[in-house]
């Protein structure tokens, strides 16, 4: 970890020092539909199957694995407030949750945020207010587009 409170690009403590963030870059595919009702998803798989209408990106270049320590025990947090923040060809969209003590971070594949409390090694927060079927339309069609993903967590 240097001065600034970065432990490598793509996370880093926030300005404020009250929370972590970590950042994953993913694509866009031609088969995202985004009409999950209760989930929204990125994988580290290169690939995309019409039936996965959760998965918003593709070719993740971090998974809940990846993830900083810190950033980790602080999304066990009950009482942390999660947030994704989803930026593509111009329209970015704010999804906030919530943080739970079963949050494991040991997916080495993809990482899930769910509108639910359910909880397995995918999961990223629970208790989301938006899923991948809420989404704003014109940022849905840029992914099907195959636009990049740029999905920004912050935990505080």
């Amino acid at each position: 970890m240097d001065e600034s409170g970065s432990t490598d690009e793509r996370t880093a403590q926030t300005t404020d020092g009250a929370g972590f963030t970590e950042t994953v870059r993913a694509r866009g595919h031609g088969n995202v539909s985004a009409k999950h009702p209760s989930t929204f998803e990125v994988t580290s798989d290169d690939y995309l199957t019409p039936a996965g209408d959760c998965i918003l990106g593709v070719g993740a270049d971090r998974v809940p694995a990846d993830f900083d320590d810190a950033f980790v025990r602080a999304c066990r947090d009950p009482d942390a407030t999660v947030t994704a923040t989803l930026a593509v060809a111009g329209h970015t969209q704010r999804i906030e949750g919530r943080g739970h003590p079963d949050l494991s971070f040991e997916n080495t594949r993809s990482l899930v945020g769910r509108t639910s409390d359910y909880v397995d090694d995918r999961t990223i927060m629970v208790g989301a207010d938006t899923a991948a079927g809420e989404l704003d339309r014109q940022l849905v069609e840029a992914l099907t587009a195959g636009d990049r993903l740029v999905l920004t967590l912050a935990v505080e």
